[in-house]
C-alpha cells in the first residue's frame, strides 16, 4: 500500500485524502488545528462552489450539505458609478444547476472527522520546513496544500504567470443574518457582484454556517481607494457597521435589504488581501527530496471569482487521477511537474478570467455587460462561466469573438 503524506486540511488536502482513501491509499494528513478548534476559530473564506465542483464531492461521498445549505440558482450583477448610481442590474442563470456555500469552519471539521472514520491518520500538529524534511523519507509522496506559512517558501513564484506582485484587492468578508430578500426578484436564491469600476466590488451570497442558513457580505476593494477601510483589522461590529456604510454610499440600492443585519457571530468575519500568483508545482527540501504544491499553494488567484474552493476541487481531482495513473511508478519530480501541468490545462483559464476582472473592464467587455441587461442567453453563458472558465476563452476576451458571439444571438 502506497504512503502518501498530506499537509493542509482545507478543501484541496481533505478532499484529496478523503478520495484516496476510496483506494486504500495509506493517507497521513497534517493539520494545524482539531475539528473543535476550527469550529471554534475565524472564518477563513466565502467559498461559493459552483456546479462541476459540487458534482466531484457528490461523486465521492462529501456533500454532507445538500440538504441543509441554501441552492443558489443565480448570479446577478450591476453596475454602479461613484456617485451611488445603478447603470446595470440583471442576473444569469446557472443553467447546469445551483451553486452552494458552506462555511469552512463546519466542512473542514466535519470532513476531517469523516477522514477518520474512513481509515485515515489525523495528525494534528504546525509542519515547518524542517518537520517535512525529516518526514518525508517515511512516504513515497508528500503533497503541501497548506496555502499559508512557511512551507509555501518552498515553491518559488513563476513571474511568466504571475503579473501582479501586490494585492489588487483588500476584503472585508462579513457572515449575517437578517437581510431582506431582493424585491425585484422575489424568491430567488442569487449571488449578487456590484461592480464598481476603479474602486472595487461589493458581493453578497447565501450560504451555510455555524448556526445554520445565513448570508455573507463580501467587500473587496481596490488599495488606497475609498472602499479601502478595513487594514486597521476594526472589532468585528464596527467592521459590520463600516460594511454597511459603504454599502450605503456606493451601492445604495442594497443597503435597504442590508441595514438590519446583524453577524450570525463575532468570528464570522475576515480580512486581508494577498497578490494573486502562480508558483512553481515542486519544492526541495534541504535533504533533496521533492514535494508536491496543489491548489491555493501553486496557483493562487484573488477571491473576487469566486474560484478558490473550486479550484480546490478540480485540483484535488486531478491529482487524484494522476496518483491512480502512476501505479506503482515512483513519484519523481517529472511525475510532480506532469500532474501540476495537467491541472494547469484548466487552471490558466480561471487565472486568465481572474486577473481580467480585477482589471478595468474593455470596451468588449463592457459591451458583453451590456447586451446580457436585455439578452438573458447572454447572461446565462457570463453567469455559467464562473463555473466553466475555460468557455471564457471562446467569446469573452477577444474583442473578435465577442463581436462574432454577440452577433450569433442578437
Amino acid at each position: 500500500m502506497r504512503k502518501i503524506l498530506i499537509v493542509g486540511a482545507g478543501q484541496s488536502g481533505l478532499q484529496l485524502a478523503l478520495t484516496l482513501r476510496e483506494h486504500d491509499y495509506d493517507v497521513t494528513l497534517m493539520s494545524a488545528r482539531t475539528p473543535d478548534e476550527l469550529r471554534a476559530g475565524y472564518v477563513t473564506s466565502t467559498q461559493c462552489m459552483f456546479h462541476d465542483a459540487l458534482t466531484i464531492e457528490r461523486k465521492h461521498g462529501l456533500n454532507l450539505w445538500d440538504d441543509v445549505a441554501p441552492a443558489i440558482t443565480h448570479q446577478g450583477l450591476s453596475l454602479g458609478d461613484e456617485n451611488g448610481n445603478r447603470l446595470l442590474n440583471w442576473r444569469g442563470l446557472w443553467e447546469l444547476g445551483p451553486a452552494q456555500s458552506v462555511d469552512q469552519r463546519v466542512k473542514m471539521s466535519a470532513w476531517l472527522e469523516l477522514l477518520e472514520e474512513r481509515g485515515g491518520k489525523v495528525i494534528i500538529h504546525g509542519v515547518t520546513t524542517a518537520d517535512l524534511n525529516s518526514l518525508a523519507s517515511m512516504y513515497d509522496l508528500v503533497i503541501v496544500a497548506a496555502g499559508k506559512g512557511e512551507l509555501v517558501q518552498l515553491f518559488d513564484r513563476d513571474p511568466s504567470r504571475s503579473p501582479f506582485t501586490k494585492p489588487q484587492r483588500h476584503l472585508a468578508v462579513c457572515y449575517v443574518d437578517g437581510l431582506v430578500p431582493r424585491s425585484e426578484f422575489p424568491g430567488s436564491v442569487n449571488v449578487w457582484l456590484d461592480v464598481l469600476p476603479g474602486i472595487g466590488e461589493l458581493i453578497h451570497m447565501p450560504g451555510y454556517t455555524l448556526t445554520g442558513p445565513s448570508d455573507i457580505l463580501y467587500l473587496s476593494a481596490v488599495p488606497g481607494g475609498p472602499l479601502d477601510q478595513f487594514r486597521d483589522r476594526p472589532q468585528p461590529e464596527e467592521q459590520l457597521a463600516r460594511h454597511k456604510e459603504l454599502f450605503r454610499k456606493f451601492a445604495p440600492w442594497e443597503y435597504e435589504r442590508f441595514h438590519d443585519a446583524q453577524l450570525t457571530d463575532r468570528r464570522g468575519v475576515l480580512t486581508g488581501g494577498y497578490p494573486p500568483v502562480v508558483r512553481h508545482p515542486v519544492g526541495e527540501l534541504p535533504s533533496g527530496m521533492f514535494v508536491l504544491g496543489m491548489a491555493d499553494v501553486v496557483v493562487a488567484n484573488d477571491p473576487v471569482t469566486g474560484q478558490g474552493a473550486n479550484n480546490a476541487a478540480k485540483c484535488a481531482e486531478s491529482y487524484l487521477d494522476s496518483i491512480l495513473a502512476h501505479g506503482d511508478k515512483p513519484f519523481d519530480r517529472e511525475w510532480m511537474q506532469g500532474a501540476f501541468d495537467k491541472y494547469w490545462e484548466y487552471a490558466q483559464h480561471v487565472v486568465k478570467l481572474t486577473n481580467t476582472m480585477l482589471l478595468p473592464p474593455p470596451e468588449n467587455i463592457q459591451q458583453i455587460l451590456g447586451v446580457a441587461q436585455t439578452n438573458e442567453k447572454v447572461a446565462n453563458r457570463f453567469a455559467g462561466g464562473f463555473n466553466n472558465p475555460p468557455d471564457m476563452a471562446e467569446w469573452f476576451f477577444e474583442p473578435e469573438k465577442t463581436e462574432a458571439y454577440l452577433a450569433s444571438v442578437s
